[in-house]
């Protein structure tokens, strides 16, 4: 195994950030944030496989899992909680876990990505098989929670993925498919909510996006299976409609649209129906 270098916990190329001048601190943030999508572009190849592994097993009727602790669990939860209204998918597909449970979300709780345990007994509870993919979420890529859970994963049979900001990391060994995106050292020295969460969001937008697309969930450049959940998605499914089907009356649009729920129920629904 290559050594492991930290590289997140490294000292920041920045120094007296307290003696800085509110411009200077945000342009020097700036440039730091640059950096991330040239990192995240070197780990293209490592996405692919992943999201070419992720793709197959949903086609097979397996599920998406998300773990992680702090920053890193919740980012997880947010790309997980958004797959739903975005496209169609139910509930419970893509599922995101965060250590300390829903408590932590909002909040820090003591010690709770520390054990090598509870991971495997919160995937457990969701009845995990071999037809998922749990996806393994840690900036340092030591985190306890994470590792223990993708070890238990591997034992069992299920493929697993991994997204850290180190090099050659422990997550990294426990998992089929690692993603590392090494960002670099931190604008305040170790706060990996900053680059390393950008990173991680990224990645993570990158992996649900590709997906989705690959099991048929996105037409042209539509999100044509989104909820219709509040005004504007209705007026933006309206227009979809209206541009697929070339129909210049909206009323009549919009009223197809929610009669059938989608767009592409609607589109599909006219599309059979009309006079040839």
């Amino acid at each position: 195994m290559a050594e492991f270098v930290k590289v997140t916990e490294q000292e920041s190329k920045h120094r007296h950030l307290e003696q800085m001048e509110v411009a200077e601190i945000l342009l020097n943030i700036n440039k730091e944030d640059q950096e991330v999508p040239l990192a995240v572009a070197k780990a293209i190849p490592q996405i692919e496989k992943l999201v070419t592994a992720i793709t197959d097993n949903m086609l097979a009727g397996g599920r998406l899992f998300y773990l992680g602790a702090g920053t890193s669990g919740r980012l997880g939860i947010l790309d997980a909680s958004e797959i739903p209204p975005t496209y169609g998918m139910p509930y419970g597909l893509v599922i995101g876990l965060i250590a300390g449970g829903e408590e932590a979300i909002q909040k820090a709780v003591e010690n709770a990505e520390d054990s090598l345990q509870q991971g495997w007994e919160d995937l457990s509870r969701h009845f995990i098989n071999e037809k998922d993919v749990v996806v393994g979420i840690a900036a340092s890529g030591t985190t306890p929670y994470v590792i223990g859970a993708l070890k238990k994963c591997r034992e069992n049979g299920i493929i697993t993925g991994s997204i850290s900001c180190n090099p050659n990391s422990p997550v990294s060994e426990e998992a089929d498919f690692p993603i590392e995106v090494v960002v670099g050292p931190e604008f305040v020295t170790g706060s990996t909510r900053m680059k390393s969460g950008t990173a991680q969001k990224l990645v993570l937008n990158m992996i649900s996006t590709s997906v989705m697309i690959q099991i048929g969930r996105v037409e042209d450049n539509k999100m044509v299976n989104m909820q219709l959940s509040n005004e504007k998605l209705v007026d933006r499914g309206t227009n979809m409609v209206m541009q697929q089907l070339k129909m210049d009356d909206y009323e009549q649009a919009r009223t197809l649209l929610l009669k059938y729920g989608s767009v592409k129920k609607a589109v599909d629904a006219w599309t059979v129906s009309r006079p040839s």
